[in-house]
Protein backbone atom coordinates (compact mmCIF):
# COMPACT_ATOMS: atom_id res chain seq x y z
CA UNK A 1 0.00 0.00 0.00
CA UNK A 2 1.23 3.40 -0.73
CA UNK A 3 2.32 6.30 1.87
CA UNK A 4 -0.73 8.38 0.48
CA UNK A 5 -3.42 5.40 0.96
CA UNK A 6 -2.33 4.39 4.36
CA UNK A 7 -2.67 7.52 5.75
CA UNK A 8 -5.79 8.23 4.75
CA UNK A 9 -6.65 4.55 5.88
CA UNK A 10 -5.22 5.24 9.65
CA UNK A 11 -7.72 8.72 9.21
CA UNK A 12 -10.79 6.58 8.31
CA UNK A 13 -9.57 3.84 11.29
CA UNK A 14 -9.21 6.49 13.75
CA UNK A 15 -12.67 8.09 12.45
CA UNK A 16 -14.89 5.06 13.13
CA UNK A 17 -13.22 3.95 16.51
CA UNK A 18 -15.06 3.93 19.46
CA UNK A 19 -11.79 3.51 21.44
CA UNK A 20 -8.27 3.95 20.91
CA UNK A 21 -6.36 2.09 18.53
CA UNK A 22 -3.23 1.03 19.11
CA UNK A 23 -0.97 1.10 16.49
CA UNK A 24 -0.09 -2.62 15.98
CA UNK A 25 -3.65 -3.08 16.03
CA UNK A 26 -3.49 -0.83 12.74
CA UNK A 27 -0.32 -2.17 11.25
CA UNK A 28 -2.39 -5.67 11.20
CA UNK A 29 -4.84 -4.30 9.48
CA UNK A 30 -2.75 -2.44 7.14
CA UNK A 31 -0.39 -5.21 6.41
CA UNK A 32 2.87 -3.19 7.57
CA UNK A 33 4.94 -2.80 10.52
CA UNK A 34 4.39 -0.69 13.79
CA UNK A 35 6.91 1.32 13.31
CA UNK A 36 5.03 2.40 9.61
CA UNK A 37 2.26 3.38 11.52
CA UNK A 38 4.59 5.29 13.85
CA UNK A 39 5.96 6.98 11.30
CA UNK A 40 2.62 8.18 9.37
CA UNK A 41 1.34 9.21 12.73
CA UNK A 42 4.06 11.92 12.96
CA UNK A 43 3.43 12.97 9.20
CA UNK A 44 -0.08 13.44 9.60
CA UNK A 45 0.43 15.28 12.91
CA UNK A 46 2.88 17.59 11.46
CA UNK A 47 -0.11 18.67 8.74
CA UNK A 48 -2.48 19.29 12.04
CA UNK A 49 -4.34 15.98 11.70
CA UNK A 50 -5.42 16.30 15.97
CA UNK A 51 -4.86 12.39 16.75
CA UNK A 52 -4.01 12.01 20.00
CA UNK A 53 -2.63 9.09 21.89
CA UNK A 54 0.57 7.44 22.61
CA UNK A 55 2.60 3.89 22.22
CA UNK A 56 1.21 1.51 24.41
CA UNK A 57 -1.56 3.47 25.18
CA UNK A 58 -3.10 3.66 21.48
CA UNK A 59 -4.23 6.97 19.03
CA UNK A 60 -7.56 8.84 19.05
CA UNK A 61 -9.00 11.46 16.50
CA UNK A 62 -10.01 14.69 18.61
CA UNK A 63 -13.59 15.12 17.91
CA UNK A 64 -13.96 18.23 15.00
CA UNK A 65 -12.26 17.10 12.53
CA UNK A 66 -13.70 15.42 9.24
CA UNK A 67 -12.94 15.18 5.26
CA UNK A 68 -15.25 16.38 3.13
CA UNK A 69 -18.83 15.28 3.38
CA UNK A 70 -19.97 12.94 0.44
CA UNK A 71 -22.87 14.36 -0.69
CA UNK A 72 -25.25 11.30 -2.27
CA UNK A 73 -28.95 11.18 -3.43
CA UNK A 74 -30.95 8.66 -1.29
CA UNK A 75 -31.31 6.32 -5.16
CA UNK A 76 -27.45 7.27 -5.33
CA UNK A 77 -26.76 5.49 -1.98
CA UNK A 78 -28.94 2.71 -3.19
CA UNK A 79 -26.96 2.19 -6.11
CA UNK A 80 -23.73 1.88 -4.29
CA UNK A 81 -25.31 -0.48 -2.00
CA UNK A 82 -26.35 -2.41 -4.24
CA UNK A 83 -23.06 -2.28 -6.41
CA UNK A 84 -21.24 -3.15 -3.36
CA UNK A 85 -23.60 -6.25 -2.22
CA UNK A 86 -23.18 -7.53 -5.92
CA UNK A 87 -19.47 -7.99 -5.58
CA UNK A 88 -20.11 -10.23 -2.71
CA UNK A 89 -20.72 -12.92 -5.51
CA UNK A 90 -17.70 -12.85 -7.42
CA UNK A 91 -14.72 -14.68 -6.79
CA UNK A 92 -12.19 -11.60 -6.24
CA UNK A 93 -11.53 -12.13 -2.23
CA UNK A 94 -9.70 -9.00 -1.99
CA UNK A 95 -12.54 -6.94 -3.93
CA UNK A 96 -14.80 -8.55 -1.26
CA UNK A 97 -13.12 -7.25 1.47
CA UNK A 98 -12.51 -4.07 -0.30
CA UNK A 99 -16.33 -3.22 -0.34
CA UNK A 100 -16.66 -4.02 2.79
CA UNK A 101 -14.26 -1.20 3.72
CA UNK A 102 -15.75 1.17 1.36
CA UNK A 103 -19.47 0.43 3.10
CA UNK A 104 -17.97 1.23 6.60
CA UNK A 105 -16.36 4.47 5.21
CA UNK A 106 -18.99 5.96 3.31
CA UNK A 107 -21.63 5.06 6.63
CA UNK A 108 -19.23 7.24 8.31
CA UNK A 109 -19.12 10.04 6.78
CA UNK A 110 -22.52 10.69 5.38
CA UNK A 111 -25.30 11.90 7.22
CA UNK A 112 -28.53 10.31 8.21
CA UNK A 113 -31.25 9.53 7.00
CA UNK A 114 -28.62 8.21 3.97
CA UNK A 115 -26.50 6.16 6.48
CA UNK A 116 -29.52 4.31 7.11
CA UNK A 117 -29.66 3.04 3.42
CA UNK A 118 -26.65 1.27 3.90
CA UNK A 119 -27.56 -0.24 7.63
CA UNK A 120 -31.19 -1.12 6.98
CA UNK A 121 -30.08 -4.42 4.88
CA UNK A 122 -33.71 -3.59 2.74
CA UNK A 123 -31.58 -4.49 -0.43
CA UNK A 124 -29.97 -7.74 -1.62
CA UNK A 125 -27.96 -9.25 -4.01
CA UNK A 126 -29.40 -12.47 -4.82
CA UNK A 127 -28.53 -15.99 -6.53
CA UNK A 128 -25.24 -18.04 -7.20
CA UNK A 129 -22.20 -16.81 -5.85
CA UNK A 130 -18.64 -17.70 -8.10
CA UNK A 131 -16.08 -19.79 -6.85
CA UNK A 132 -12.83 -18.32 -6.62
CA UNK A 133 -9.96 -19.50 -9.20
CA UNK A 134 -8.28 -22.26 -8.01
CA UNK A 135 -5.08 -21.51 -9.41
CA UNK A 136 -5.13 -17.80 -9.46
CA UNK A 137 -5.25 -14.90 -7.66
CA UNK A 138 -7.66 -12.06 -9.47
CA UNK A 139 -6.06 -9.48 -7.52
CA UNK A 140 -2.78 -10.34 -8.93
CA UNK A 141 -4.10 -10.22 -12.91
CA UNK A 142 -6.11 -6.60 -11.52
CA UNK A 143 -2.37 -5.45 -10.21
CA UNK A 144 -1.11 -6.44 -13.68
CA UNK A 145 -3.66 -4.42 -15.65
CA UNK A 146 -3.17 -1.50 -13.72
CA UNK A 147 0.67 -2.07 -13.87
CA UNK A 148 0.75 -3.08 -17.54
CA UNK A 149 2.87 -5.63 -16.53
CA UNK A 150 2.79 -8.50 -19.02
CA UNK A 151 1.88 -12.37 -17.63
CA UNK A 152 3.33 -15.78 -18.19
CA UNK A 153 0.27 -18.36 -18.68
CA UNK A 154 -0.17 -21.86 -18.42
CA UNK A 155 -3.77 -22.33 -19.75
CA UNK A 156 -5.95 -24.94 -21.20
CA UNK A 157 -9.14 -24.38 -23.28
CA UNK A 158 -12.28 -25.53 -23.40
CA UNK A 159 -10.96 -29.37 -24.57
CA UNK A 160 -8.44 -29.21 -22.26
CA UNK A 161 -5.37 -28.80 -24.52
CA UNK A 162 -2.53 -26.72 -22.69
CA UNK A 163 -0.76 -24.01 -23.76
CA UNK A 164 1.89 -21.60 -22.68
CA UNK A 165 1.29 -17.33 -23.30
CA UNK A 166 2.78 -14.39 -22.95
CA UNK A 167 -0.46 -11.88 -22.34
CA UNK A 168 -0.95 -8.08 -22.51
CA UNK A 169 -3.50 -7.55 -19.80
CA UNK A 170 -5.91 -5.67 -20.64
CA UNK A 171 -9.51 -5.79 -18.64
CA UNK A 172 -11.19 -8.41 -16.45
CA UNK A 173 -14.95 -9.37 -17.17
CA UNK A 174 -16.51 -10.43 -13.87
CA UNK A 175 -19.88 -13.26 -15.21
CA UNK A 176 -22.07 -14.52 -12.32
CA UNK A 177 -20.40 -17.95 -13.18
CA UNK A 178 -17.09 -17.11 -13.34
CA UNK A 179 -14.00 -14.19 -14.37
CA UNK A 180 -12.51 -14.10 -17.85
CA UNK A 181 -9.35 -11.90 -18.32
CA UNK A 182 -9.64 -10.24 -22.17
CA UNK A 183 -5.35 -10.11 -22.88
CA UNK A 184 -3.37 -9.28 -26.12
CA UNK A 185 -2.13 -12.86 -26.70
CA UNK A 186 1.60 -13.04 -28.47
CA UNK A 187 1.16 -16.46 -29.13
CA UNK A 188 -1.54 -15.27 -31.31
CA UNK A 189 -0.96 -12.33 -32.21
CA UNK A 190 -4.59 -11.28 -31.44
CA UNK A 191 -6.81 -10.30 -28.24
CA UNK A 192 -7.91 -13.19 -26.31
CA UNK A 193 -10.19 -13.93 -23.49
CA UNK A 194 -9.04 -16.17 -20.90
CA UNK A 195 -11.64 -18.12 -18.39
CA UNK A 196 -9.78 -17.64 -14.61
CA UNK A 197 -10.84 -21.15 -13.54
CA UNK A 198 -8.86 -22.79 -16.62
CA UNK A 199 -5.74 -21.21 -15.91
CA UNK A 200 -3.04 -23.63 -14.51
CA UNK A 201 -0.48 -20.91 -13.48
CA UNK A 202 -0.02 -17.15 -14.14
CA UNK A 203 2.69 -14.93 -12.82
CA UNK A 204 4.06 -11.63 -13.82
CA UNK A 205 7.43 -11.61 -15.92
CA UNK A 206 10.41 -8.86 -15.57
CA UNK A 207 8.15 -7.13 -19.18
CA UNK A 208 5.98 -4.00 -19.53
CA UNK A 209 3.84 -2.92 -21.56
CA UNK A 210 3.34 0.79 -20.56
CA UNK A 211 1.62 3.30 -22.23
CA UNK A 212 0.14 0.24 -24.97
CA UNK A 213 -3.27 -0.25 -23.22
CA UNK A 214 -5.82 1.83 -23.29
CA UNK A 215 -5.05 1.36 -27.07
CA UNK A 216 -5.52 -2.19 -26.83
CA UNK A 217 -8.72 -1.92 -24.44
CA UNK A 218 -10.04 -0.02 -27.71
CA UNK A 219 -8.93 -2.28 -30.31
CA UNK A 220 -10.99 -4.96 -28.26
CA UNK A 221 -14.07 -2.84 -27.26
CA UNK A 222 -14.09 -1.87 -31.31
CA UNK A 223 -14.02 -5.37 -32.20
CA UNK A 224 -17.20 -6.70 -30.10
CA UNK A 225 -19.08 -3.99 -31.08
CA UNK A 226 -18.65 -4.08 -34.57
CA UNK A 227 -19.66 -7.88 -34.84
CA UNK A 228 -22.33 -7.38 -31.97
CA UNK A 229 -21.37 -9.98 -29.90
CA UNK A 230 -20.53 -9.71 -26.45
CA UNK A 231 -17.38 -9.91 -24.65
CA UNK A 232 -17.34 -13.44 -23.44
CA UNK A 233 -18.09 -14.65 -27.31
CA UNK A 234 -14.72 -13.01 -28.87
CA UNK A 235 -11.70 -14.99 -29.26
CA UNK A 236 -11.35 -17.61 -25.68
CA UNK A 237 -8.29 -19.06 -25.85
Amino acid sequence: MRKASRLFEIIQILRLARRPVTAAEMAERLEVTPRSIYRDIVALQAIRVPIEGGRGIGYILRPGFDLPPLMFSIEETEAIVLALALLERTGDGELKVAARRVGQKITGAVPEPLRQAFQSQALHAWGSVAAAPPAVDLALIRRAIRDEQKLALDYRDEFGRATERTVRPLALIYYSEQSMMVAWCELRQAIRNFRADRLAHCEPVGAFFRGEGERLRQLWIAGWKTNAVRPLEVGDG
